[in-house]
């Protein structure tokens, strides 16, 4: 991303809470029941301990596949997420108590850090931890698929009025600055015997669309975010929170909804949901992937 990592935490931040409220309405998007301050919560073998914890449940049944909504039982798609945001580090949890219970989860580790990629083990992983993973680097720039493609939202074609910056265009990536990575480390377990191929190939095409979009909305929307402090996200947070509790209660669904069987899921593009489009070729079992935007 070029943008300095303080940056990033306020642009962040303001993007999930402006695509929560595109993605809710129609009884179903995104309830947040918790955002406080935490304290003495051990992260990272204790290197952090203090931050901001957020609970929030993901109401997405139409944003599946067609074969998933036909099996799944009633209230069994709601997925839930924990996060301890100590930033520059986070650690998030997906799950579905609902219905999958012990059967699925999904745990994000963060690490946001001032360089272009070039960290070769941003999370201190074993060497046998190592090993077994899978390292994704995200381009920003790069091209999406044209239901997902917006003039506007193209690091490509937008630049900065405030901060000068953009179009991202050629290498980028080496020749920017600031710049900064988001490095990603996914652990999940999903035990669904029958489901396990479908699944696969169909997170596996979402792969890539989801996080891009969202860190494509982070720089392009950097003029409406770029200057505002912690305390005004806060209260903004705030007020979201309140404006989503009222939105998901009333009006037609809102946000990505039909746009076909392999691209519905995670269709709310905030740090939890990113997972869903993580996990790579076994299902079944558990992965551990990295990724880096």
């Amino acid at each position: 991303m070029p943008l300095t990592v303080q940056e990033y935490q306020v642009g962040q931040l303001y993007s999930v809470a402006m695509t929560s409220m595109n993605e809710t309405g129609g009884g179903e998007g995104v309830e947040v029941l918790r955002n406080e301050a935490f304290e003495n919560y051990p992260l990272l073998g204790g290197r952090f301990s203090r931050g901001q914890y957020t609970y929030k449940i993901y109401h997405i049944k139409s944003k599946l596949p067609a074969f998933i909504r036909l099996l799944a039982p009633t209230g069994s798609t709601d997925i839930h997420e924990e996060a301890w945001n100590a930033y520059p580090y986070c650690r998030t949890v997906i799950s579905n108590p609902g219905y999958m219970k012990d059967n699925f989860q999904i745990s994000i580790e963060t690490m946001h850090l001032p360089d272009n990629g070039t960290t070769d083990n941003a999370h201190g992983l074993s060497a046998e931890k190592k090993a077994l993973r899978e390292v994704v680097l995200i381009d920003i720039a790069s091209e999406l698929p044209g239901h997902d493609y917006k003039k506007e939202e193209d690091p490509t074609k937008v630049k900065s009025e405030k901060t000068d910056r953009g179009p991202l265009t050629g290498s980028w990536i080496q020749s920017s600055s600031p710049v900064m990575t988001c490095y990603k480390l996914v652990t999940c377990e999903f035990k669904w015997m029958g489901l396990q191929t479908r699944v696969e190939s169909f997170i596996h095409k979402a792969e890539a669309r989801i996080f891009t979009r969202f860190h494509r909305q982070v720089f392009c929307w950097i003029d409406r975010w770029h200057g505002m402090d912690l305390d005004e996200i806060r209260a903004l947070e705030e007020q979201i929170r309140d404006d989503l509790n009222k939105q998901r209660k009333k009006g037609s669904l809102r946000g990505t909804s039909d746009l076909g069987p392999d691209v519905r899921l995670g269709a709310i593009p905030t740090p939890g949901l990113f997972i869903l489009s993580r996990l790579r070729s076994t299902v079944f079992g558990g992965v551990l992937v990295e990724s880096g935007c």
